[in-house]
């Protein structure tokens, strides 16, 4: 490593022996704490053999609920930021720069840690996970950038989609546009829309008859969509022959980028 002569003994507590170590630094965090980060390449990739059309879930993040799941599942959002704001001002106006450091390292680590805990319970209860592309960038420049920022939508779906990697599992981000208002039982887009009907979080569609949760609703029609884009392969020519799909994902993971896990 750059700067370094002496060899460091590396205590492996994360099974890295099946890694392939690549390059490294050093980085010192806002409490002046120091890690060495090590990018890891898995050296046999994992190939789940699951069924994946039971194996599914869609996932619709919000700001209300962190996210809503197509089976039904609603996580709270943690609000980590909101919960040691006051904390946070009052070092701030006495100027305390070392508390100042100490409380946005403390909100950091808690949000880390509950989108850990969460990316790694979704990867193992599923082969195939589809979350709704929110563009969470747009979203922090209007007036709800607070919460939007606060709830780390995109850091939580780099940690999916690099888990999935790892285990072998499908991810994929869906388009989400019209998820809410779109019945997930007949297709009608009969929901409620727009800014001033986000209140409303459980309707009936007037087409069908079904009752739904706003989130989880989305949730089903993120799964759906999804389970659309694995199924347009399901049968493919190649080489004169009909193919299955595991054969096509099999083949897709080989041309897929290598993943490359970052451990610190």
């Amino acid at each position: 490593m750059s700067g370094i002569d002496t060899p460091l003994g590396l205590w492996d507590s994360h099974g890295l022996g099946g890694y392939e170590l690549g390059a490294g630094n050093l980085a010192e965090d806002s409490r002046g704490r120091w890690y060495i980060n090590i990018c890891a390449t898995p050296k046999v990739k994992p190939m789940q053999q699951l069924q994946l059309f039971n194996d599914t879930v869609g996932v619709d993040l919000g700001l209300k609920d962190f996210a809503a799941t197509s089976d039904g599942a609603v996580i709270e959002t943690q609000q980590v930021y909101r919960a040691l704001e006051e904390k946070l001002g009052i070092a701030q106006r006495a100027n305390k720069k070392a508390r100042v450091k100490a409380i946005h390292a403390k909100i950091a680590n808690r949000r880390k840690d509950f989108h850990h805990k969460l990316s790694r319970k979704l990867v193992h209860s599923y082969a195939a996970i589809f979350i709704g592309n929110v563009n969470a960038s747009a979203l922090a420049k209007t007036r709800m950038a607070k919460s939007v920022l606060d709830a780390g939508w995109s850091q939580f779906r780099t940690q999916v989609r690099y888990k999935s990697d790892d285990a072998g599992n499908w991810f994929d981000e869906v388009n989400e546009a019209f998820s809410t208002v779109t019945c997930s039982a007949c297709g009608a887009r009969s929901g409620p829309g727009g800014l001033k009907e986000l209140r409303i979080r459980e309707w009936t569609c007037p087409d069908c008859g079904a009752k739904h949760h706003r989130d989880v609703n989305s949730g089903k029609n993120i799964a759906a969509a999804g389970r659309r884009r694995l199924e347009a392969g399901i049968l493919v020519l190649w080489g004169g022959e009909d193919v299955n799909l595991m054969h096509s994902l099999a083949r897709r993971q080989q041309t897929r980028p290598h993943p490359t896990s970052c451990y610190g």
